[in-house]
């Protein structure tokens, strides 16, 4: 059975705890590991703080979009902006790389969310925004399926 949610938000950075602990509660059903919901919670931080800093470049009249989708085990998210989009997107993903040194950001966020999550797309296109579509298979329902 396929369970579903959606929400949206100010682009402001108090809403990135919101929007972690939303995505965690909803995904709780599935019972993750500690280490899996870490992960999980880690990368929303990571994208939405990415569409806040980097798509709206602070401009709090922007709105974050989060779905989350949960199907025999998998998580699926969506995490969209309508923001200033990416302009060499194979750069913005390198370690280390960040548009934002003045404000020393790390420029791992992709690298985190890489490493964090089984699957990672990417699209992006200046001036229209950036969708990032992670998916994760939880250990648990693994070990069930084998």
């Amino acid at each position: 059975m396929k369970n579903e949610m959606q929400i949206q938000f100010s682009a402001l950075s108090q809403n990135e705890s919101f929007a972690r602990v939303t995505v965690a509660a909803f995904i709780a059903q599935l019972d993750p590991t500690l280490d899996e919901l870490t992960e999980i919670k880690t990368v929303v931080s990571e994208a939405v703080t990415n569409s806040i800093i980097h798509g709206y470049e602070g401009n709090p009249d922007g709105m974050v979009y989060i779905s989350v989708a949960i199907e025999d085990g998998v998580v699926e998210m969506i995490i969209r902006d309508e923001g200033a989009g990416i302009s060499d997107i194979e750069e913005a993903r390198q370690p280390l790389f960040t548009t934002k040194p003045e404000m020393e950001r790390s420029g791992m966020g992709f690298t985190i969310m890489e490493n964090f999550m089984d699957d990672i797309e990417v699209e992006s296109q200046p001036g229209l925004g950036t969708i990032i579509r992670l998916k994760k298979h939880l250990a648990i329902k693994k070990a069930l399926c084998n």
